[in-house]
Parts: structure tokens; C-alpha cells; sequence
């Protein structure tokens, strides 16, 4: 028999440690010890090892179990085999935090990157010091990076994702105004007629732009806009600097305000609030290092009571 055929199917793991088990005590009956087993069961397997090579493996002699020359060529085969099996069993099973030097890549929008990026870089760095991260826009192809595995996790709302992906509530999110904190023609309230008369900033992207847009036009409402963004950055400086408003969720404007010169109104308008989920693929679901983002995500920044996933069956519809 030549030394690659060990590799044959038909050889299972518990085979190949037998083997590496007499081979090394000399002893069937310490081998059944080792592997918790009745000494008539090691029989039958050795009895299998025999048949499946062609070579009796093992004869006895006064000193016990002696290796034959077959057996002598193949342990090396057998212990790189199981050692392989080993690694993969381990690398199933654990993720270490404290010493893995793992990159992780989470897709988010520039807005989670005000408000839940700092949280988990904190996090990530007190409890997983050699771990990496890495932030990446949400856009349309945010769904095969996370099939491919070029992405580990999407935070966010993406209401466009195929079947396969799994799905986590975290927040439920509503919408505010922001607005400078001397404004000159505000009052203690904000009403459907000051949203109205006064300026505008929009932000031009995401998924929250839409819905605002669509709340709008189906009131009926005048929404006067002075000036376009692409995303969040140097919005809150702008607004404490004039007497335009904002509108956004209410978890950014609320970050925002905390670190400016800006009040928080609730909005006048009703737009339909949506739901912050994390995102990932089925193929990654059982990977301990995603397991174990995806549960530093839900410890972090999970508000209600229901911790359930599910798995998106088709388009989502919010």
C-alpha cells in the first residue's frame, strides 16, 4: 500500500487514532483505555485497519504490540492527518479574543460611524487587543461582500438583501430635528408650519433619505432645502453655525446635540421610523469569530427584550 492511501474515506478519524494510539503504547488494551472504549471494540477496528491496508500493522512479541515496516512507513502519514483533523476541530469551535489578530470588516453607514463605531472600537480594544477592525460603506453591493466574505457584518437597514443572510434586531429608531440652539424664530416646539418656512439640510443618501423624501411627498408638505450632504460629516458644525434644520434619526441627532451647540426637536412631520439590525451571511453563521462580533454587537447595542434572529427568506420590505 503506498502512504497516501491512508487518506481513503473509508479511514475515519477514530481509525487513524487508534493506530497513533498502539503504535505509541505498544498495547491494544492501553489504547481502549485511552479511548474510553471495551477492549473487544479496539479488536474490531484494528481488525478494519488490517483489512483496509493489507498488513497485519501490529504482531505481538513479548514486548507487546510490535510495529511492522508497513505501519513504521505510514505513522508519519497518520500523525500530520490527525494533527490537521485537530487544527480544524479547534478552529470550528473557538474564537480566542484575547489573542486572536483577526480583521474584522462591518459595513455601516457614516452616521453608525458617529454613534456606534467609537462604543465598539472601545470594546473591541479592551477585550481583544490584537484584533483588528475595519469600517466600509453600505451600498449595493453590500450583499456579496458579505457572501463572499470580503465583509463580516453589515449594521444598518438594508432592506434589499436575497435570501440567505441572517437578520438581528438591535434599535428601533424614530426622528428628530436638529436645529441651532439660538435659533431666532424657534420656540420651546417645532410645528409642522415652522418646518415648513424655515431652511433645510438634507443628506442625499441612505435608506433614511428615501423614507423622508416619501413622508413628504405623500403629505404634501414644502421642504425647502438649502443644502445637499452626502453624509453627516460637518453637519452638526453647520447647524450650529446657521438657522437651518436637520432631520435625521433620532440616534444621530441625539449624538450630535450632545456634542454641540444644538437643540433636539421632535419631528413634525410622521415618517415611519425603521429598525437597526445586523446583517450576515449563512455561510459565515456558525464561525466562532463572527459568532463572537455578532454577540459583542448584540451586548452593545441591543435595546429590547427579543435577542432572536432570523433568516431572510426574500426581499424584506420595511
Amino acid at each position: 500500500m503506498k502512504k497516501e492511501e491512508i487518506a481513503d474515506p473509508l479511514l475515519d478519524a477514530n481509525l487513524l487514532q487508534l493506530f497513533e494510539l498502539i503504535y505509541d503504547t505498544r498495547s491494544v488494551t492501553r489504547a481502549a483505555e485511552r479511548l474510553g472504549l471495551a477492549q473487544p471494540t479496539v479488536s474490531i477496528w484494528l481488525g478494519k485497519l488490517r483489512k483496509h491496508v493489507g498488513d497485519p500493522l501490529f504482531v505481538r512479541a513479548p514486548s507487546g504490540m510490535l510495529p511492522t515496516p508497513e505501519a513504521d512507513a505510514l505513522i508519519g502519514t497518520v500523525r500530520q492527518t490527525l494533527e490537521l483533523l485537530r487544527g480544524l476541530a479547534q478552529r470550528q469551535t473557538r474564537f480566542d479574543a484575547a489573542t486572536s489578530q483577526r480583521r474584522f470588516r462591518i459595513c455601516m453607514t457614516d452616521a453608525s460611524h458617529v454613534t456606534l463605531l467609537p462604543q465598539l472600537l472601545i470594546h473591541v480594544r479592551s477585550v481583544a487587543p490584537g484584533v483588528r477592525l475595519g469600517a466600509e460603506r453600505i451600498d449595493d453591493r453590500t450583499g456579496q461582500r458579505l457572501e463572499s466574505g470580503e465583509a463580516d457584518l453589515a449594521l444598518g437597514l438594508i432592506p434589499g438583501l436575497d435570501a440567505g443572510f441572517y437578520q438581528q434586531s438591535l434599535y428601533n429608531q424614530d426622528w428628530v430635528c436638529l436645529a441651532n440652539a439660538r435659533h431666532p424664530r424657534l420656540g420651546e416646539s417645532l410645528t409642522q408650519e415652522d418646518y415648513q418656512r424655515e431652511g433645510h439640510i438634507t443628506i442625499v443618501s441612505g435608506t433614511g433619505h428615501q423614507l423622508l423624501d416619501a413622508s413628504l411627498d405623500r403629505l404634501h408638505l414644502e421642504h425647502r432645502v438649502v443644502l445637499e450632504l452626502p453624509g453627516f460629516l460637518g453637519l452638526s458644525a453647520i447647524v450650529a453655525t446657521t438657522d437651518l434644520l436637520a432631520t435625521l434619526p433620532r440616534h444621530i441627532g441625539e449624538t450630535l446635540a450632545a456634542r454641540g451647540d444644538l437643540r433636539v426637536f421632535a419631528c413634525p412631520v410622521p415618517i415611519p421610523g425603521f429598525t437597526v439590525k445586523q446583517y450576515w451571511h449563512s455561510r459565515y453563521h456558525r464561525d466562532p469569530g463572527n459568532q463572537w462580533l455578532r454577540g459583542v454587537c448584540t451586548e452593545l447595542f441591543m435595546r429590547q427584550s427579543d435577542d432572536g434572529y432570523s433568516i431572510v427568506r426574500g426581499p424584506e420590505q420595511h
